[in-house]
């Protein structure tokens, strides 16, 4: 669905892309993740054609986005930006109207979008009754309007509680199975470690990592956090016991409590030396390492000479 090939984006002197090469295929919720600032907004406007690329070659289903024939293909792309911006005085119901009529879309569909996004009660209020929240709403409603195949959408829960997050994300799933592609910028890394099905980490300006969570996580080999419930009196033989294997790394303890890691290739013998303590504990948990703990990895692999 888009393929960027070694594009850059200078103001200047100033570098905000540099030599990015990525694939998003068809049908797909991407993420593209990154600190303030890494280039992620930069990239999204280049991608839509509102900003031209110093450098490199992008294309959207095949088309070059700043050749002919795209402004065709871009009546099925729609964009949420970071910042919204609304006219104050018309209701939201108002707002959709009019710009369903500026994608030449049926307007007819503007109620029931904002249904679908929480704001049926509020629809006939001015926007500048409107928090935060309920304008990020009315933001998104305005960015489903005519079925896009193709949605950007850049930090797009900003002031979003977390009902609201999880009904957002619930939304993009059911956009994703009727077929449509989806590309998030965010830099809440918590928030999408699970509902993405690939995704890119921008780190100023640099691609520095393009794939999904598993595949990531297992080429960086980052090590797994064990979580231990410990019975009363077994601190000190539970804590020999791990030391005595060899190869897990204590990160805290208390009474109750052991947290250490292990590299992944040891975490068959850790289950194995796990059920010779089986008196001693009354609970165990292994832990994924986070998206953020892949993140940073990345970073700092990204940043070496």
């Amino acid at each position: 669905m888009i393929e960027l090939t070694h594009v850059s984006k200078r103001y200047g002197q100033v570098v905000a892309v540099e030599d990015v090469s990525m694939h998003v295929g068809a049908g797909r919720i991407f993420g593209l993740i990154g600190h303030n600032g890494a280039g992620k907004s930069t990239l999204i406007k280049m991608m839509l054609g509102i900003l031209p690329a110093s450098e490199g070659d992008i294309r959207i289903r095949g088309r070059e986005v700043r050749g002919p024939g795209f402004r065709d293909l871009r009546r099925g792309i729609s964009y949420l930006p970071e910042n919204v911006a609304l006219y104050d005085n018309l209701t939201g119901l108002e707002t959709m109207r009019f710009l369903a009529r500026l994608k030449s879309a049926d307007a007819a569909q503007c109620a029931e979008l904002l249904g679908r996004v929480g704001l049926a009660d509020a629809m006939h209020r001015n926007v500048r009754e409107y928090s935060k929240g309920m304008r990020q709403r009315l933001g998104f409603a305005q960015a489903l309007i005519g079925k896009p195949e193709l949605l950007f959408l850049d930090e797009p829960t900003n002031g979003l509680d977390p009902v609201a997050i999880h009904a957002f994300y619930d939304a993009l799933a059911v956009l994703r199975d009727d077929g449509a592609t989806i590309l998030i910028s965010t830099h809440l890394l918590a928030e999408i470690q699970t509902r993405v099905d690939g995704l890119a980490i921008i780190a100023n300006g640099r691609l520095i990592a393009q794939g999904t969570v598993a595949g990531l996580t297992a080429e960086a080999d980052l090590p797994v956090e064990l979580r231990l419930q410990v019975r009363e009196s077994a601190l000190e033989r539970v804590l020999r016991e791990l030391d005595e294997t060899g190869f897990v790394t204590l990160a805290a303890y208390d009474e109750t409590t052991v947290v250490c890691n292990v590299m992944r290739m040891h975490k068959i013998e850790l289950l194995s030396a796990l059920a010779g303590m089986g008196d001693m504990l009354a609970e165990f948990e292994f832990r994924e390492p986070t998206l953020e703990a892949l993140y940073l990895h990345h970073q700092h692999q990204g940043s070496r000479p």
